[in-house]
């Protein structure tokens, strides 16, 4: 009995290891790597831990983490960096772990749907459909880091697997650090694109397809046709053939 328990721990630890190995990337390590910001633990907690230890306020600046607060399915939060500011009301930012397990999507929309303007209440980007989640997010607000600088993030297998989705592209920048974003995200222009590619596809007639040429035509001898006609069904090929040559000798 000991053996057999002995053997089934080690086949669960044997058929657990892929699926510890396939754990996705998520937005703590991403943030902290980006931002620079050195707080651990779950993102839900990120905002109670940067007291005494970073800035915090409700104003948006590039570098700052935006911490979200627990809601619906995000039951640990979610942490994001701004990368630039567009306006009052929308920012750039870059995060892990939102629109699917693991992905990467830098340099994507969001909105401040907040009442009173205080980014109290947020609506995101969301790559795969390539338009705003409908989801309103509340947040914590924002926690400064000391310097304002958006750190490249390179994947890492022991961080989890990644995909990355969207990206504004390097060589956009305003020279400060060479990682400032385009104003509107790549993913909206790419799906803008694709719709309109299939809009045009919809309505652009086929192109003919192209004339066969017509195959040669045989002309056969009506005679031959008409011997072969009447000749008995259980004649042979050869048979008829010998009948043909005979026929043509005797003419």
């Amino acid at each position: 009995m000991f053996r057999y328990v002995r053997w089934m721990a080690l086949l669960s630890g044997l058929t657990a290891a892929p699926v510890l190995g396939a754990t996705a990337l998520q937005c703590v390590p991403y943030a902290r790597i980006v931002s620079g910001v050195e707080i651990y633990g779950d993102a839900l907690t990120w905002w109670d831990q940067a007291q005494d230890h970073y800035k915090r306020g409700s104003i948006p600046k590039k570098g700052a983490v935006l911490a979200f607060r627990p809601v619906g399915p995000m039951t640990l939060g979610h942490v994001a960096v701004v990368s630039r500011i567009l306006d009052d009301r929308r920012v750039l930012i870059r995060h892990a772990n939102w629109s699917s397990p693991g992905a990467i999507e830098e340099d994507v929309l969001a909105i401040d749907v907040s009442d009173a303007g205080d980014w109290s209440q947020v609506r995101v980007w969301h790559s795969p459909t390539g338009q705003m989640g409908a989801r309103i997010n509340p947040t914590f607000g924002f926690i400064y880091p000391a310097k304002a600088k958006l750190h490249p993030f390179t994947p890492d297998p022991a961080l989890g697997s990644s995909l990355r989705y969207a990206s504004a592209g390097a060589g956009t920048g305003d020279g400060e650090d060479g990682a400032e974003a385009a104003p509107l995200p790549r993913a909206a222009t790419r799906m803008a694109s694709v719709q309109t590619h299939a809009m045009v596809a919809a309505v652009s007639p086929k192109p003919a397809a192209p004339r066969r040429k017509a195959a040669p035509r045989i002309e056969a001898d009506p005679f031959i046709i008409e011997y072969a006609d009447n000749s008995p069904s259980d004649r042979s090929l050869g048979d008829v053939i010998a009948d043909v040559k005979r026929e043509s000798l005797m003419n």
